[in-house]
């Protein structure tokens, strides 16, 4: 529970909680100063770039114009907080490890810009800190790649399974720009209660760590590692990663029609990679600033509203972060019809919801 900052609805009534564990800020490009002083909030995706919207990750209705030129790097703002944090809360030789999502879950489906997790690696190595990727949710196939991670960390942790292979043991040598720790679960069983560490093998030598040294009597479960290893055949042998990819661009697109068909920054932003996408919503630009409509709050509510309207339409969908946002996790074996009926459903709420404010 010290880890989760989404909402503080988690945490009251809850304190004190677990000593020693910092929260640096996670990088949201939507309502960056610094995005905005450059023109824009958000940022597009190098498919974007291309005059696409097969694979967008942190732009939207509130984006700059067609044409303009957009520094898409990282501010560096979040990094600097976290320096700042080593230099006055935590000092890195009193710190084990830094944790995070490689794309942040329940705090609202923040995708990370390009050079901040590169530029994360290079400061936890600076500072001799581990780098731990939960990759609970992010994980098993969910963003077009077996893990989240490897959407901007090229080399995969070097014990964990490739993407395409079904073998625990099938390694590559681990890169200056991979995790050392990796967190799995849920999703690798099919939601029976799993999860599991894949760490770099030079922090544990095998010769001093053999295979079933670390244990509980709570553990390997057998049901549960047999529901793991039919849910990584499944993955692999049906093409469940390269399907996550196609659906989530297939959803991106559809995504983008519906920003485009409702009037500017009601939908004030579309975020994801594969089949894990939040759309964020807001109260409408009113005037420009500049190349950029300006970013107005959403009303309070509008997301539960939406919800609900998907809800009595037969869908499920949830919300995400602390500001008004849902979030898509569709099941990895979805159809291109069933993709496109989500997305009519959605489009419906939206126009209900949206419409009526």
């Amino acid at each position: 529970m010290a880890l989760t900052s989404s909402k503080t609805i988690y945490r009251q009534g809850f304190g004190p909680l677990m000593p020693g564990v910092h929260i640096a800020p996670y990088p949201y490009c939507l309502h960056c100063k610094a995005q905005v002083a450059r023109g824009h909030a958000g940022y597009p995706s190098p498919a974007e770039q291309a005059a696409t919207v097969a694979a967008t990750c942190g732009c939207s209705s509130i984006g700059v114009k067609a044409g303009a030129p957009r520094d898409i790097s990282c501010c560096g703002g979040p990094l600097e907080s976290l320096e700042w944090m080593l230099s006055t809360q935590t000092a890195p030789s009193d710190t084990a490890a830094v944790i995070l999502e490689p794309i942040l879950g329940e705090g609202g489906f923040l995708v990370p810009p390009p050079g901040f997790l590169q530029g994360l690696r290079k400061l936890c190595s600076k500072h001799g800190i581990l780098l731990i990727a939960d990759e609970v949710q992010a994980g098993a196939g969910r963003t077009g790649k077996w893990w989240g991670h490897q959407h901007w960390w090229s080399k995969p942790t070097g014990s964990h399974p490739q993407a395409g292979t079904t073998d625990p043991s099938s390694e590559t040598s681990p890169s200056d720009d991979s995790p050392d720790i990796l967190v799995f679960a849920k999703g690798i069983a099919s939601g029976y209660p799993l999860a599991g560490l894949a760490v770099r093998r030079e922090l544990v030598p095998r010769d001093k760590m053999p295979p079933g040294t670390l244990g509980g009597t709570y553990g390997a479960n057998a049901v549960a590692c047999a529901a793991a290893s039919a849910t990584i055949d499944v993955i692999t042998n049906e093409g469940l990663v390269q399907n996550a990819a196609l659906r989530g661009t297939q959803l991106m697109a559809g995504l983008a029609d519906l920003v485009a068909e409702l009037p500017p920054g009601l939908i004030a932003d579309i975020r994801g990679r594969g089949l894990m996408v939040g759309v964020e919503f807001g109260g409408g630009s009113g005037s420009s600033d500049g190349n950029m409509p300006r970013y107005t709050p959403a009303h309070k509510g509008v997301a539960s509203a939406i919800t609900k309207a998907c809800a009595a339409r037969g869908m499920l969908l949830l919300t995400a972060g602390a500001r008004e946002c849902v979030r898509f996790l569709p099941p990895l074996t979805i159809s291109e019809d069933e993709m496109q009926q989500a997305l009519s459903v959605f489009g419906e709420a939206c126009r209900e919801v949206l419409l009526r404010q």
